[in-house]
């Protein structure tokens, strides 16, 4: 039998426990007191190993010489065993797992994303991958003064312990909350590669969110810390095009700001909207040339959206409904922004908030049929509803107004932009009219 060894540390309220990335450490440490191993399985506790030919998978990485030198962690792709066929909240998060991580794999290879990924030992505690023979320099100052977890790591390598001024980072990172992505994103700057492997039967799979609410939960917590992480001394714009190749460094650099979607949605929600209800145009007449340059980024922009959905083993209709939850994502991380400035300004204590994987029959049965399940979550709607409100009444007053007037050429590209909108919020239009208020 395995040694299954359950670990409690404690907790004073005086000193910060650092959370998830404090409890990854502390099993870090005592690991290497009792097995020592040289790499590490990170799963969040809500999700289970559907493959046990995960290990082996990963090893061909870390084993293979041409590879082993640089290679921090092999991540397998967060899944999902509640997905509907449907999955209207985008929970399977298909553009990060099925399109960004394999472009980043093309590059030094992905971030790393909080479950699911075997790690490097010597990766986390030794610096980069040159550094790896003088990770005993001044061994007490870096890893503290236990004796016996010092000798486990001359285990490692055999080295002596010498006494020299290192400045190393051990560990997972404390930079923001979502220490997977800081740490990650640090051990890429310091050198090291990462592979991403996405094999037929998925190796770990777990409970994704079945309601609108613990969605926007999850995606406030992560866009706020992403925000934190791009204006930290750490930021990708500066430390990390810096330290990493420049095409690599651009995609850390849109990992943490993506949020900046929120302030476009909003002004194009709104601007274009109210101009077509007062006869304003906003875009170029059909008949001028410059109108086709409008008319092609709209197009090749929709076409590599589906090439990438189809090709992902995706259909049209969740080529469809991503673009629905794209908007109302983006929207909502106007939460986000709000979030990151308090915690900036010191008005918004530090707190990490567990997300609820409970299954609710009646949430289930909805996010089966592909209905919209706003219950609870009325305040990350209310910004949602706002713009859907004035797209209405923009769209049936500026439509009387057109038929009277009957000047398509000018209004022609708002009148396209309202009538996509309003396609896309029917479902959320009948989701919301059904919503139950919830009085807590």
């Amino acid at each position: 039998m395995p040694l299954v060894v359950y670990v409690s540390r404690e907790r004073r309220p005086s000193i910060s426990h650092r959370y998830k990335g404090g409890a990854l450490n502390t099993l870090l440490r005592v690991s290497g007191l009792i097995s020592n191993g040289p790499y590490v399985l990170v799963v969040d506790c809500d999700m289970y190993c559907n493959d046990p030919s995960s290990a082996k998978q990963a090893m061909c990485f870390f084993l293979d010489p041409a590879t082993s030198e640089d290679v921090a962690f092999v991540q397998f792709p967060q899944m999902f065993h509640n997905l509907s066929k449907k999955d209207i909240y985008d929970s399977q998060s298909r553009v990060a797992f099925k399109t960004m991580w394999q472009g980043m794999d093309g590059l030094r290879g992905p971030g790393l994303t909080g479950s699911g990924n075997y790690l490097s030992r010597s990766a986390l505690l030794f610096g980069s991958p040159n550094q790896k023979d003088n990770y005993l320099l001044d061994a007490q100052n870096n890893f503290g003064k236990s004796s016996m977890y010092i000798e486990s790591l001359k285990a490692i390598r055999g080295q002596q312990t010498a006494k020299k001024k290192t400045s190393i980072d051990v560990g997972f990172s404390y930079a923001i909350l979502l220490e997977s992505t800081s740490t990650g994103y640090l051990l890429h700057c310091r050198g090291w590669r990462s592979t991403y492997l996405y094999p037929e039967r998925p190796c770990f799979l777990g409970c994704a969110p079945t309601d609108m609410k613990e969605g926007m939960l999850q995606l406030v917590k992560w866009s706020s810390e992403l925000i934190l992480l791009g204006l930290s001394k750490y930021s990708p714009f500066t430390y990390g095009i810096s330290r990493l190749p420049f095409m690599h460094a651009l995609t850390f650099c849109f990992l943490t700001s993506t949020t900046q979607y929120a302030t476009t949605f909003i002004i194009y929600g709104i601007i274009p909207q109210v101009c077509f209800l007062k006869g304003i145009p906003v875009f170029p007449k059909v008949t001028e040339p410059w109108f086709l340059v409008f008319a092609t980024l709209y197009v090749s922009n929709q076409i590599q959206h589906l090439i990438e959905v189809l090709s992902g083993g995706g259909s049209l209709k969740i080529w469809w409904d991503e673009q629905r939850i794209w908007i109302i994502k983006s929207v909502t991380c106007l939460f986000a922004i709000i979030q990151a400035t308090k915690k900036l300004l010191g008005l918004n204590k530090v707190r990490f908030t567990l997300s609820n994987k409970a299954i609710d029959k009646e949430k289930l049965k909805k996010y089966e049929q592909g209905k919209f399940d706003f219950e609870g979550a009325a305040l990350f709607m209310s910004p949602l509803v706002v713009l859907l409100i004035v797209n209405i009444v923009c769209f049936f007053g500026g439509l009387w107004r057109l038929l009277i007037v009957k000047d398509f050429e000018r209004m022609f590209g708002q009148l396209f932009l309202l009538s996509y909108l309003m396609a896309l919020s029917y479902p959320i239009l009948e989701g919301i009219l059904t919503m139950k208020s919830k009085v807590e």
